[in-house]
């Protein structure tokens, strides 16, 4: 078969039905010359009638037969009832017109391949000798002469060996033909479970990829909403809530864009036009605002744009490291720094907080930039420890 016929196309050839159809027409076209030429040759013989007119009658009684029965059971199953049943009455009208007239035994050319294509290789074997015991038990009757018995000979030989041939010849089609038609059925149960798989992990992989954006911009922007507003409360002086409060209003107008970013699946909002030192240098001054620390934000190399999927990835690490100094860190001086190599770039992002133990870190946003910066071929490093602080740093190529 060859490799660029589409698979359908593939599976509509080699079925049993579509198979044989694509040569019936030169099958009928032989079955009928044979038929043809044998009633010619029956009624062409001195006195043709009665009993060549009986075997032209029975012969083109096999017409009928073959379109009534015959033609549907071509190719299709061979293990039921209904193909010997048509094999039976071949066998019955080829047999009546070779009593009627030997003549008709040329027929056999026709009836021969049908019963090999019908049933199954031992049944059309059975067939095909009782198509011969008529002839042959018309010739044992008769006087015998050396040419008549040469010719009897030679007419046996060659019509047996044209069968076994032929038979040999049509079981290995269609076994082949079987075999092509499960291999194809095959292949399409194993492209429709490769395409179920192919769907579940599109749909999950999309899954972890909003639940990690959500993480890296709404969560965050609502937890700083929340530590804003509670540190705007009453007790404060009048200037600092009113402070507190523009930078929640802020930081809710980010994180709406943030959304509708996602939602029509463009860039980061944080990006936008803005480079990416520019946008994470934001990120810093915000922090320092927020928090009232001591943030340096510094930039080294020569900046450059690189590739969109490679910005993310740094800035969502970014806004996840600051995320972490906000929520957990409890630290007086924070730095980042944005560092362009010659092949790759760096963000290290360290604070002098509380620190952690990395081997017992289990959570969502550790795994998520871990995740991002596999998906551009880039690292994540993470050295921390309890009350000395702790440095992220990432790492892509450029």
């Amino acid at each position: 078969m060859p490799d660029d016929i589409p698979l359908e196309a593939a599976r509509r050839r080699m079925t049993g039905e579509d198979a044989w159809q694509l040569g019936l027409g030169r099958w009928e076209a032989y079955f009928g010359l044979v038929l043809a030429s044998t009633l010619t040759y029956v009624l062409a013989e001195d006195g043709a009638w009665p009993a060549g007119a009986v075997a032209a009658a029975l012969l083109a009684a096999m017409v009928p037969w073959y379109l009534l029965l015959g033609r549907r059971l071509l190719g299709v199953d061979r293990s039921g009832p209904l193909p010997y049943v048509y094999v039976a009455g071949l066998v019955a009208l080829s047999s009546g017109a070779a009593l009627a007239a030997p003549e008709s035994a040329l027929v056999m050319f026709a009836a021969c391949p049908q019963c090999y294509m019908i049933a199954s290789w031992r049944g059309a074997s059975v067939a095909v000798l009782l198509l011969n015991v008529v002839p042959a038990s018309r010739f044992l009757r008769g006087p015998h002469t050396v040419g008549s018995i040469m010719s009897f000979v030679l007419w046996t030989v060659v019509s047996l060996a044209f069968s076994l041939f032929f038979g040999l010849w049509i079981e290995r089609i269609i076994h082949q033909s079987t075999e092509r038609r499960e291999l194809i059925d095959q292949l399409e149960t194993t492209r429709a479970e490769l395409a179920g798989v192919s769907r579940e992990a599109g749909v999950m992989a999309e899954r972890e990829r909003l639940a990690a954006e959500i993480h890296d911009t709404l969560a965050q922007g609502f937890t700083s909403i929340l530590m804003l507003l509670q540190a705007a409360e009453p007790r404060i002086s009048p200037a600092e809530p009113r402070r507190q409060v523009g930078l929640a209003i802020r930081t809710a107008r980010e994180n709406l864009a943030e959304a509708r970013a996602l939602i029509a699946a463009v860039p980061p909002a944080a990006l936008g036009d803005a480079s990416l030192d520019e946008a994470v240098r934001r990120l810093s001054d915000r922090l320092s605002e927020e928090l009232d620390v001591d943030t340096e934000c510094i930039v080294s190399g020569e900046p450059r744009r690189l590739t969109a999927r490679s910005e993310v990835v740094l800035l969502r690490a970014a806004q996840e490291g600051l995320a972490n100094v906000r929520k957990h860190a409890k630290a007086t001086r924070v730095g980042v720094e944005l560092a362009y190599g010659a092949s790759s770039v760096c963000l290290h992002v360290r604070d002098d907080g509380t620190g952690f133990d990395p081997s017992r870190a289990g959570g969502f946003g550790l795994r998520g930039m871990r995740e991002r910066a596999a998906q551009v071929e880039g690292t994540l490093l993470v050295r921390s420890a309890p009350g000395a602080g702790t440095e992220i740093t990432v790492e892509v190529p450029a």
